[in-house]
């Protein structure tokens, strides 16, 4: 059964920056497109950042275009999601998820999730 499981989150001033990892413990890492979320609480779960197994194509949500960096090693099997100049809007539960379709900025379009890592940013 594979598993991913993320890391890296915390405590963070705004401005302040945060490096998420998520291990992918199957073999089918390379040809998996994978993606993050966050889940602010109160509100629904929601596309942060995409990365596709085909040619390594990346997608950002407008919010965090410019400020966050997806990217992956697929030797060590490991999605990174490299986050800059952190604001309050951005502290939530951060998962990361992986995908059987080359690209999909919705929840229903990924079959196996993390357990979550929490990032919160202080003013």
């Amino acid at each position: 059964q594979v598993h991913l499981v993320e890391s890296g989150g915390g405590l963070v001033q705004a401005g302040g920056s945060l490096r998420l990892s998520c291990a992918h413990s199957g073999r089918r890492f390379s040809t998996t497109t994978m993606g993050w979320f966050r889940q602010a609480p109160g509100k629904e779960r929601e596309f942060v950042s995409s990365i596709s197994w085909i040619l390594d194509n990346t997608v950002y949500a407008d919010s965090v275009k410019g400020r966050f960096t997806i990217s992956r090693d697929n030797p060590k099997n490991t999605l990174y999601l490299q986050m800059n100049d952190l604001k309050g809007d951005d502290t939530a539960v951060y998962y990361c998820a992986a995908s059987q379709v080359p690209f999909s900025s919705v929840a229903a379009g990924y079959y196996l999730w993390g357990q979550g890592t929490q990032v919160a940013v202080s003013s």
